[in-house]
Formats: C-alpha cells, structure tokens, sequence
C-alpha cells in the first residue's frame, strides 16, 4: 500500500477524526484491500478504531472514528438521530444568484444507470441546506449543510437545481478543471507541451463537522482545510474568475 500522510484535526482517548486526502477510501475495498484507506491506516496507528460513517473516495475532508465501543454506539446513534451537523464546500457549475435555500426532494437508485441516484417522488426523503459562500463568472462556491445522508444527495440535489458540481462525471458536465477554461485567451502553453488539470476529481469537500463529544458531552466542532487541488482551483478562480 503506498504510503499516505493522516492528517489529524481531533484527537483524544475515545475518538479521533482526520482530514480524509481526495483518492483514499475510508474502508478497504473488498475486491481490492490493498487500496489505501483511512481504517487500515489508523487502526495501524492506534491497534484498533471503529467506523461511524464514510466519505466517497474523490470527496477530500472530515471523517470520524471511534477508538473504542462505547464511542462507536455514541457517535453512531447521533448519526442515526441527524444530530450530528455535517458541512461540505463544493464548487458549482454556473452562477447560482440565491443568497440560501433549501433542497427537499427524495432521491431513489436511477433503474437504468447502475451506481446513480435521481429524484423521484417514491424514493427516499433527502433535505440539503445550501449558502452561498463566493460567485464568480462562471461558477459558485456553495456551503451545503445535509440533514439526510443519502447517497451522492448533494450532488444529485445541485445537478437537480441545475448547478451540477463543476467537476463530476456523472452528473456534471466536465470530467476535470483546467485552468485554460478560466484564463481563456490569457493562457499560454508551451510548445509540445500538453496541460495538465488543477483538479480531475469531485469538487466535494467535508469541511466541517460538529458532534456532541461521548465523554464531555461538550459540542465538538472541527473544520477541514482544503486540500492542494481544491486549493489551487479557488486561488485561479479569484486571480482570473471574478
């Protein structure tokens, strides 16, 4: 398994939560358990952890695990009862003018696309808050904050508002972010020489997290910096895309 750095943002005797890269899994793959991911990594570090929720792969951020099984059933249960706040950042495709508002549209497996979701009336309740954080030109840096956790919701529920995020293959329009699409007729590229994207992965990222602490029983809230490449596509973005 090649070898990965954890960034840690909490750390204490009952949990400990990390700042997940884009491309590492949360737990191993069954078909591929040599893939790098965040339980085999920490349970290397502390012998033993427990999983309470997950982060898709490409999604970079805020994930916590228990180190013992009174945390594990604690932190589980605030999952379970939606009292766990959960805050990502994702870049949208397309200038989205509304201040805030609120998504309530059910979410069900797509029938003929294997691996999607879709709305649809009979599916399953899914409600994301929204806020506008930054506009530019061509795109918005929104705050989604999700009362359910279905899966892909916000990005199925953005695609929905017709804002898809600006770097989604299933649902979005583009499959990477270069920085000729913000600089246009302003950008140079060397002879022979092919570009490279600042991002080729989901602009999704688990930016905050705020739970109530199992032995405290004092709030707990933690924030995720941006990892490089997301990093780099805000940077452009104020330097050409305003």
């Amino acid at each position: 398994m090649p070898k990965h750095k954890l960034e840690l943002l909490h750390e204490d005797e009952q949990l400990v939560v990390v700042n997940k890269a884009p491309g590492v899994l949360s737990i191993p793959d069954r078909f591929s358990p040599e893939k790098p991911n965040l339980l085999t990594m920490l349970n290397r570090k502390y012998e033993k952890v427990w999983t309470v929720h997950r982060i898709d792969r490409e999604t970079s951020g805020a994930i916590v695990f228990a180190r013992d099984e009174h945390t594990h059933r604690h932190l589980s249960q605030q999952f379970q009862e939606r009292t766990v706040e959960k805050t990502y950042l994702a870049l949208l495709d397309g200038q989205l003018h509304q201040e805030e508002g609120t998504i309530d549209r059910p979410l069900i497996e797509h029938p003929g696309k294997a691996g999607r979701m879709m709305v649809a009336k009979k599916g399953k309740r899914a409600v994301t808050h929204y806020r506008l954080v930054e506009v530019f030109q061509r795109f918005s840096l929104v705050a989604f904050t999700i009362e359910t956790g279905r899966q892909h919701q916000i990005r199925v529920h953005a695609e929905s508002m017709g804002y898809p995020l600006a770097v989604d293959e299933r649902y979005g329009r583009r499959t990477a972010f270069y920085l000729s699409e913000i600089k246009q007729r302003h950008y140079r590229l060397g002879k022979d020489k092919e570009e490279r994207p600042l991002m080729s992965r989901l602009c999704l990222h688990a930016w905050q997290l705020s739970l109530q602490h199992p032995a405290t029983q004092e709030r707990l809230s933690v924030e995720a910096p941006l990892p490089k490449d997301f990093r780099a596509v805000v940077n452009q973005l104020h330097k050409w895309g305003k």
